[in-house]
């Protein structure tokens, strides 16, 4: 089990690896598959996206827009109908330019969330190898650079 410490540069090389249970020749196959097994993939966990319908219907619960539909509100109960209509338009028009702007941006991060697929070098069985991120494991050793 990893504890976090801030003095690995003095330590020995021996004290660290028994420290993360791992060795020069770093993990065998089989336990880099157990650790798999147990811990799970290395990546993060997606959170359900918000749908298009509450992305939309967000757009208008921004403290502006708030104002603007209370000024809406207000201009109608004073009989102010073309005041009211053009408030309206403005917080419609806000509420759509805002959705399509999201929308384009979580479309875009989906995509290079796709493409990016980082790859590290592990050493596995005394060779140096390298293999997708989301296959390190706990106890891997990794060399950077």
């Amino acid at each position: 089990m990893y504890v976090a410490q801030n003095d690995w540069h003095t330590r020995s090389r021996e004290d660290v690896l028994a420290t993360l249970s791992t060795s020069e020749r770093g993990l065998t196959a089989a336990e880099a598959t157990s650790h798999l097994r147990q811990y799970g993939p290395n990546e993060l966990q997606e959170q359900a996206g918000k749908g298009p319908l509450r992305m939309f219907l967000e757009q208008f619960t921004q403290t502006m827009v708030l104002i603007l539909i209370v000024a809406a509100v207000v201009s109608g109960l004073l009989g102010k109908g073309m005041e009211t209509v053009a408030i309206g338009a403005i917080v419609l028009l806000f509420g759509v330019l805002g959705f399509a702007s999201e929308y384009r941006a979580e479309r875009a991060m989906a995509s290079l969330k796709q493409m990016a697929v980082p790859v590290v070098r592990v050493r596995r069985d005394g060779r140096l190898q390298e293999i997708s991120a989301r296959n390190l494991v706990v106890h891997d050793s990794c060399t950077c650079g």
